[in-house]
């Protein structure tokens, strides 16, 4: 009984250790992009919460600093730091917003 719980004890602290959904740590490279920020909606990727086109190219927003939401369909100037280890899943860059300024 007890070698069965500590296997069940260790499948379950190496299953929260190797998940991980949300890649963290952002490269320093910062960014300023202009456009208007959209709601994501539906996507092949799994990443961010709303997305802004600058320069002809898409790119994945999320931001624990800004409300994204109090932007959406409005022109604006977006300034992040570029997300390490994206973009995945054939997806675009992922940016970290820090501010948002209206245009």
């Amino acid at each position: 009984m007890k070698k069965a719980l500590v296997f069940v004890l260790l499948v379950v602290v190496a299953g929260f250790t190797s998940c991980s959904t949300v890649k963290k740590g952002a490269t320093s490279e910062v960014v300023t992009l202009n456009g208007t920020i959209e709601e994501l909606g539906m996507t092949t990727f799994q990443y961010g919460s709303h997305k802004i086109k600058f320069a002809d190219k898409m790119y994945a927003l999320r931001s624990s600093k800004v409300q994204l939401a109090d932007y959406t369909d409005k022109e604006v100037t977006v300034k992040g730091t570029k997300v390490a280890g994206y973009p995945i899943e054939g997806g675009p860059e992922l940016i970290d917003v820090m501010s948002v300024d209206l245009k």
